[in-house]
């Protein structure tokens, strides 16, 4: 079987064996939760609690205000001690609620409580997706009952469940996908009764071939859902790069996926979808993986959102004493923390704990127009022509290379023997570009 893959791209280094074997430990929170109101998207979530307020685990905390928030829930039973400004752990600053647990983890009313999903009709599924507060959770942590109610329903033929993981070290999905395989297949199911046209397809790379045979023999009989097996090659996992893979459609940033009949969902997602429809559980938790040569004992941990990634650590075992650089998520597209005193969020998929920074040790030199760039771009661009445009601040330049099409997923960077920083120019490229659109009106 020839294995379907993205267009260009690039092999790295994987650094999964060192958490694949480790089975998803539960850990419990610890003295404060933290949950921002803003997360860089959007308008900031309003509080629906009060300092001085006593909480329950599940109950809401904030609501969603805007078209691209999501309600918060609380992790824990406590007291809200403050709404403060914090920085989290993107590097913005952000009006957070802080929680003082009480340890006592008494839940709101139904909390766990099973329900038969075919008993719920197609709006009150929508609406208890929404109300759980689940978001994409394998990117920007878009509300999945916006994703999940397009205008062209039916028109969607294919729902795509991302089981790539592909970014290095991060082994969190995949041992999702091997402890909980038959709750996703439920939340697959669940969310196909919103897309009465929609066939499913669970994308796997072929570096985890064990969860491919399980889900295929799983699924075996179900007529709506099959897996599909992908060259291992990052960034296969991308929104874009994943369609075209599975389905040979071709999308730009100008287009939504619903618009070529796919939508997306991770399989996080999924098992969320699941947890919030069959058991009444919002989304308060997160498998996160803590890896690197930095840490003492590689692990994945099924962690309390709001957790700090520095309470996270102590209970992975902490890190090794020559450990230098901390990265919230993957290598390739996760920010490094100059902190680890933020709080885990919805769409954290990793502790990543290295002893050498290779970033700090790069020494750019002039570009030596060898090409490498172009061959890996997944997007087709010509990054040394929108770096060279970016550096003399020619933005209108830069975006009729199609710089605006760039994902960020840092190939080009990776690839560059003259170590030249081009993810970082073409991040300040598309804000430059975006602030002379908002500008303009």
């Amino acid at each position: 079987m020839k294995l379907k893959a993205l267009i260009n791209g690039i092999s790295v280094y994987e650094g999964k064996e060192l958490s694949a074997d480790c089975a998803v430990k539960t850990i419990k929170a610890r003295q404060n939760a933290v949950y921002p109101l803003y997360r860089g998207m959007g308008k900031p979530s309003s509080p629906a609690v009060s300092p001085g307020d006593r909480v329950l685990k599940g109950q809401l905390i904030a609501n969603a205000d805007g078209f691209t928030t999501s309600p918060a829930h609380s992790a824990v039973s406590g007291t809200v001690k403050k709404i403060e400004k914090r920085t989290i752990s993107s590097g913005i600053v952000a009006d957070c609620i802080v929680i003082e647990n009480d340890g006592a983890d008494e839940t709101v009313q139904d909390y766990g409580k099973e329900r038969d999903y075919k008993s719920l009709s197609q709006n009150e599924i929508t609406e208890v997706i929404k109300e759980s507060g689940i978001v994409g959770l394998g990117g920007a942590g878009f509300p999945t009952s916006v994703k999940l109610s397009p205008k062209n329903i039916s028109e969607i033929d294919y729902l795509i469940i991302n089981g790539c993981e592909c970014e290095p070290y991060l082994t969190s999905d995949y041992r999702l996908m091997a402890e909980k395989t038959d709750e996703i297949i439920t939340g697959i199911n669940i969310v196909l009764r919103l897309l009465p046209n929609a066939k499913a397809i669970v994308a796997i790379e072929n570096n985890k071939s064990d969860v491919y045979k399980m889900l295929c023999d799983k699924t075996a009989n179900n007529d709506k859902i099959s897996a599909c097996e992908l060259k291992t090659k990052y960034p296969q996992g991308g929104e874009r790069q994943l369609i075209y893979a599975v389905t040979g459609r071709k999308l730009n940033s100008r287009t939504l996926p619903a618009q070529k009949g796919c939508i997306v969902l991770n399989v996080s997602t999924c098992f969320a979808i699941y947890e919030a429809v069959c058991r009444n559980i919002p989304l308060i938790h997160k498998i996160i993986t803590v890896t690197g040569d930095g840490a003492n004992s590689p692990c994945n941990l099924d962690v309390p959102i709001g957790m700090s990634y520095s309470e996270i650590l102590e209970e992975a075992g902490g890190a090794k004493e020559e450990a230098v650089k901390y990265i919230s998520g993957g290598p390739m597209m996760g920010t490094a923390l100059s902190s680890l005193d933020v709080p885990t969020e919805k769409n954290s998929s990793a502790l990543l704990i290295f002893t050498k920074d290779d970033v700090a040790v790069l020494n750019p030199s002039n570009c030596i127009h060898c090409g490498k760039c172009l061959t890996v771009c997944p997007e087709l661009l010509v990054p040394q022509m929108m770096a060279k445009a970016v550096k003399s601040d020619d933005f209108e330049n830069f975006k009729k290379l199609g710089g605006m099409e760039c994902v960020e997923c840092g190939c080009c960077t990776y690839i560059c023997p003259a170590k030249i920083p081009l993810t970082q120019l073409f991040k300040y490229g598309k804000a430059a570009v975006r602030k002379s659109a908002a500008k303009k009106g």
